[in-house]
């Protein structure tokens, strides 16, 4: 079963352009797990342009299911997770002011950052997780580095799928053989959507959980936010 956490970065993104609490970001957190889904992602940024810090000291103790915070470690971020313990880190090579995720790590350039980083997270007991592209050496560098999964990034394969789909696949199956070999746990993100989900789900091996946020939500606005969790699910593990 593929678990699906969902990115909430947008629903604060709409409560922050008019400076109040709606919508409100803990109830949203809350009807999410309740309408089936496993899992809740944030990702501040510096600027706290959509999820606030204050907002991951919130949600900390409300979320029931996993939860993941995603940012690049520097020592405010490394601070904050600390003291929130989530159930998993992941980490991003997103430098402040990006706008969004655009890469992954090169884990080999990284080497001694991302160890130090994974270290001292796991030693405070929260799973970390990286966020890598698909190159084989570089998941291969992950192994190295210590972590305990990685993340796909997901949108060459979400650009290239309208297209040619069974191209646009083929690189993410391999780093899902790799990555099952590695004894590394495989999450995967980063423009997934009702379109290009279930055959991304269905070619990569071993998939343990997807984090969807910025299509997610947009469909809410057409479907509402019960039935698209429900519609993301089925995607995920028809």
């Amino acid at each position: 079963m593929t678990r699906l956490s969902v990115n909430i970065n947008k629903v604060a993104t709409l409560r922050n352009a008019r400076g109040h609490n709606t919508p409100n970001l803990l109830q949203v957190a809350k009807d999410i797990e309740r309408f089936g889904a496993q899992g809740i992602t944030v990702h501040p940024r510096p600027d706290e342009r959509h999820i606030r810090y204050a907002d991951v000291r919130d949600l900390s103790p409300i979320v029931t299911t996993e939860f993941n915070v995603e940012g690049y470690p520097n020592q405010v971020f490394i601070d904050l997770v600390k003291e929130v313990n989530p159930a998993q880190v992941t980490l991003v090579p997103d430098p402040p002011g990006a706008l969004t995720s655009n890469a992954g790590w090169d884990t080999l350039k990284n080497k001694s950052l991302l160890i130090e980083v994974i270290a001292e997270l796991k030693n405070e007991g929260i799973r970390t997780s990286i966020f890598v592209g698909t190159e084989l050496a570089l998941l291969e560098g992950a192994k190295l580095v210590g972590a305990d999964r990685v993340e796909l990034y997901t949108q060459p394969y979400a650009d290239l799928y309208p297209s040619n789909k069974e191209l646009a696949i083929k690189p993410f199956t391999e780093a899902g053989v790799l990555a099952k070999q590695l004894g590394l746990g495989l999450n995967a993100g980063h423009d997934l959507s009702l379109d290009n989900l279930k055959y991304f789900a269905e070619n990569v091996p071993a998939l343990m959980e997807v984090s969807i946020g910025h299509a997610l939500i947009s469909d809410a606005l057409y479907y509402g936010l019960e039935n698209t969790v429900q519609m993301y699910l089925a995607r995920l593990n028809d």
